[in-house]
């Protein structure tokens, strides 16, 4: 990619991942010679960012933001607006403001190969991501010639603790009493004081969840049993809402209980696996055992409150999901994959798309040749080792994100090598 200073580069950032990320790179792209400004829409927004003169606060009324928006680019010359999470409304509107105006936009998401990567693109994430559209032989073409094996998912997140605490702390910000945000309005639909409450609760059950993930874990080990592993999403993921198929949780455990009632065989068992950062405002457990019954599988079915997912995986014969990005664990490990929603792995080489009872009866597993160009390419353009909630790992991403940032290029821009193989035709595996 060509690459350039910043200093003909005017930087907008709007709302970060929790903690101080956002603010540990506008420092980054000063130091590079572009201006850079914060929008804050909250005291958390605020509270976390180090350079106040460059600070725009947004009061106004959430149905004036586009206009807002507009006039802020406007004023301040904006280059460049920058982001986390394309889906929650004050950032889709301001994309769709910067996209009218000419004004590059960039997106910043949770890794596609988590645990231990970010993500970087260019106008939209997730199922508004480039990678949506490009095909696996066209990423072949790209990185031309065999190339050195990527390297392994670790086993464990690393920045959970840090993830958990930022969360709660900025919650606690943005309860705090002000005029100036009096009209802000959080984008998962309950108040802030009760995701505050939800921070503190995850805090003070984890010990509980630990030893309940021991107990559930050492049955399945110990008894033997193949088991289908279930890939559990928050129920206020964007992904989830915006890019899946099901009306919300509940749905999606209805159709996965139903149909492996269906089509698995009687030996097996299904495991659900919540999301690391589950926090208990919908009550899967109770819903789980519910379901089970309904279908008499109470002794078949499992809920796993969080934790590792490798050792899961590890033993699991398949792994069903809506479209969490947790796939690509499953993925790299050869395991067959079930994905309902859009996924920027959702590719036929990758995926099965056979009807779910019939997917447990008999899973189709992937053409692990097409993984390991599809991962491949994901590390080589928009996965960023490292991560937002931890000083080791921001540390990590600002090696490389200014610089991506700066250059003229998408990370996806294809450009064949001179070493590239003919275009290839990959075998559905199975």
């Amino acid at each position: 990619m060509t690459q350039r200073d910043g200093h003909d580069r005017r930087f907008l950032l709007l709302q970060g991942p929790h903690g101080p990320f956002f603010d540990r790179l506008g420092r980054g792209l000063r130091a590079a010679g572009a201006e850079v400004w914060r929008a804050g829409f909250n005291r958390g927004d605020e509270s976390f960012w180090s350079g106040p003169e460059r600070y725009a606060p947004v009061s106004c009324p959430p149905a004036d933001w586009p206009e807002t928006c507009a006039a802020l680019i406007r004023r301040l010359g904006i280059t460049d607006l920058v982001l986390y999470g394309d889906t929650r409304p004050v950032h889709a509107a301001a994309l769709e403001v910067a996209r009218a105006a000419g004004v590059r936009r960039h997106v910043f998401e949770e890794g596609y190969l988590r645990p231990y990567w970010v993500t970087y693109e260019r106008d939209g994430a997730n199922g508004n991501s480039a990678l949506m559209n490009l095909t696996i032989p066209q990423m072949a073409a790209h990185l031309g010639g065999a190339g050195p094996d990527a390297p392994a998912p670790p086993a464990r997140w690393g920045e959970m603790r840090e993830h958990v605490f930022y969360g709660a702390l900025y919650h606690a910000l943005v309860m705090a009493p002000s005029r100036r945000y009096r009209h802000f309005r959080p984008h998962r639909g309950v108040p802030v004081s009760t995701e505050f409450a939800l921070h503190l609760r995850r805090l003070a059950l984890l010990p509980a969840h630990a030893a309940a993930r021991f107990a559930a874990a050492r049955e399945l080990q110990w008894g033997g049993f193949a088991y289908h592993l279930v890939l559990m999403q928050l129920a206020h993921d964007a992904n989830l809402r915006h890019h899946g198929p099901f009306a919300g949780m509940e749905a999606f455990l209805a159709s996965v209980i139903a149909d492996f009632a269906a089509g698995a065989p009687a030996h097996q068992r299904l495991v659900f696996k919540a999301h690391p950062l589950e926090d208990g405002r919908s009550p899967l457990p109770r819903l789980i055992r519910r379901l089970a019954r309904a279908h008499g599988l109470c002794q078949r079915v499992h809920f796993i409150p969080g934790g590792k997912l490798a050792p899961l995986l590890d033993g699991a014969r398949s792994a069903v999901t809506v479209n969490s990005t947790a796939g690509q664990q499953a993925l790299w490990r050869g395991l067959p994959v079930r994905a309902f929603g859009a996924a920027v792995y959702a590719k036929p080489e990758l995926v099965s798309d056979q009807p779910l009872a019939a997917f447990f009866a008999d899973p189709r597993p992937p053409d692990m040749q097409a993984y390991s160009i599809f991962r491949r390419f994901l590390l080589e353009t928009s996965q960023i080792p490292g991560g937002y909630y931890a000083r080791r790992g921001r540390d990590q991403v600002m090696r490389h994100v200014v610089g991506m940032m700066l250059a003229e290029a998408d990370p996806y821009t294809l450009e064949a090598r001179p070493d590239a193989a003919a275009p290839q035709h990959f075998r559905l595996a199975g």
